[in-house]
């Protein structure tokens, strides 16, 4: 495989950066999250004029038509300046059910919308009782004349508290842990008989539960296929870890950059104390993981596209193996090498450390995928292990 970037992919790498060292600094951060939203409504406006919100969408609907390893270079910026505007919840989640189950009706409407900044989006797949399984659906989808009426409880909705629309994914036949019978449905965020609680995540973003009583759905907000939408969610869910395990390599690149930084200044006995070798030693340990886990998160973007879902969730699974046991290793040698300094609110490495506990988790964290991994027989293909097997690749 070819991971060189393109011209154009290093001309966005090059653009995201520099907005980002202009405009996302620690203290910047902080401030932002006093705005009354959590988050910069200007940078969002700003990532509308840089086409970032554009980005994976196809042209013929007002994007760029940006594939994988261009979400990759924008994640792993956002992750390096730990970015509390909804870009995950509304570009990678929900712009991704958008690109793979809308109809041309539905995408000419929101994706002009989301890529201007005028709606944000949130999709609102997890339940109380579901833990990582996508599958795992109680919220009820009821058919009342042309329309739908849903009622059920959704749980850990990603900004859901400012989202402008709501996609929900609910079942309309068969039992609460069948893949057949859930559907995706567009709700406004104002609808009647929907309530949002929102607050904010340990790692200072937010995240809403949503609780829903008979809210009304019309044909039109239906996406796709009303009883078959579970491949579209599990192939966005493939896509959304992709594009987290390159944000959790941002974070990872900070983290070594300040511990190294910290090392060459504080001092100890008359020494700074990156002049031991033990903790010279620790730092290769944490160079050795962040390349590991860059290398990892380049074959989930090149694999985030592959039609072959049993392929792709091999891939993806892998690398977020690989984030996971990487987050605590480089986690854990950063905070120890600060000292206590490391823990506090006033300091930026312990907030990394909260990000990329949070990035494993979602969608699933480290032990979760090597059972899925292992369940699809490991990394290699059946083919090239001479094998035949009939695996489900479960979320």
């Amino acid at each position: 495989m070819d991971f060189d970037l393109s011209e154009e992919q290093r001309l966005l790498k090059d653009s995201v950066e520099r907005l980002m060292l202009e405009s996302y600094g620690f203290d910047h951060r902080r401030g932002y999250q006093n705005e009354k939203a959590g988050f910069s409504e200007t940078m969002w406006t700003r990532y509308a004029e840089l086409g970032l919100l554009a980005l994976p969408f196809s042209e013929a609907h007002g994007g760029f038509g940006g594939g994988a390893v261009e979400m990759m270079v924008v994640m792993e910026s956002l992750g390096q300046a730990l970015v509390l505007e909804p870009y995950f919840a509304t570009v990678v989640l929900a712009g991704g059910v958008l690109r793979y189950g809308a109809n041309e009706a539905q995408k000419a409407t929101l994706v002009p919308a989301v890529a201007e900044g005028r709606t944000k989006l949130a999709f609102a797949y997890a339940e109380p009782n579901s833990r990582y399984d996508l599958f795992h659906v109680e919220t009820q989808a009821k058919k009342d004349r042309d329309g739908w009426l849903i009622s059920g409880a959704k749980g850990l909705v990603l900004h859901g508290h400012r989202a402008n629309k709501i996609i929900v994914s609910a079942r309309t036949a068969g039992g609460p842990r069948e893949e057949d019978g859930i559907g995706l449905f567009l709700v406004d965020g104002e609808a009647p008989g929907l309530m949002r609680r929102g607050y904010r995540t340990q790692d200072g973003l937010h995240a809403a539960e949503v609780t829903l009583a008979n809210v009304r759905v019309e044909p039109a907000d239906v996406i796709g296929d009303p009883a078959g939408a579970f491949p579209v969610i599990l192939r966005v869910a493939d896509e959304a870890v992709a594009a987290l395990c390159a944000e959790a390599v941002g974070c990872f690149a900070k983290m070594q950059s300040i511990t190294l930084d910290y090392l060459k200044t504080r001092q100890q006995f008359g020494k700074t104390i990156g002049s031991f070798q033990v903790l010279q030693h620790r730092a290769v340990d944490m160079f050795v993981e962040l390349e590991q886990s860059r290398s990892m998160a380049m074959y989930a973007a090149m694999m985030a596209a592959e039609d072959h879902a049993m392929e792709r969730a091999r891939a993806i699974s892998a690398a977020k193996v690989q984030i996971g046991q990487s987050a605590k290793a480089i986690g854990q040698q950063s905070i120890q090498l600060h000292g206590g300094v490391g823990m506090t609110m006033e300091y930026s490495v312990g907030h990394y450390f909260k990000r990329v506990t949070m990035i494993d988790t979602l969608f699933g964290d480290a032990d979760h995928h090597l059972r899925r991994l292992a369940s699809l027989g490991g990394l290699m293909s059946d083919q090239e292990h001479g094998t035949q097997r009939e695996v489900l690749p479960h979320g």
